[in-house]
């Protein structure tokens, strides 16, 4: 027997905030977007802010906080005619609210690259 649910929004039983997932997590916040000349959204969640801070380095904010800055935010680029870029976060510039993170090369300089993804995980506040 199969089962179809159809609805639009799910919340707690106030009807007024979040549901909490058990035995599975979901990504809180993901924003993907152009890095190269002006940094422009083409796609996000939770992402309020997104700023160019100069060659490879960007920085975000979220529309809604994590509960401390023990979040995981991961990403990865696509499009460079450059080898291997990653994404590392600025740990001092990390915050509940938001963090800066780089797009570093294999051989360690920053580098802007044409599509930029990051999704973080972890407990909104």
């Amino acid at each position: 027997m199969t089962s179809v649910l159809n609805v639009d929004t799910i919340a707690d039983k106030a009807g007024t905030g979040p549901v909490g997932l058990t035995k599975q997590t979901a990504a809180k916040h993901f924003c993907v977007f152009d890095g190269t000349g002006t940094v422009a959204v083409d796609a996000s969640f939770n992402n309020s802010v997104l700023l160019d801070n100069g060659t490879g380095q960007y920085q975000v904010t979220f529309t809604n906080a994590f509960t401390n800055l023990h979040f995981a935010l991961t990403g990865a680029t696509v499009g460079n005619d450059e080898a291997f870029t990653y994404i590392t976060t600025d740990a001092a510039a990390k915050t509940a609210s938001g963090t800066r993170f780089r797009g570093v090369q294999y051989d360690g300089s920053e580098q802007d690259t044409d599509t930029v993804d990051i999704v973080s995980h972890g407990d909104l506040a």
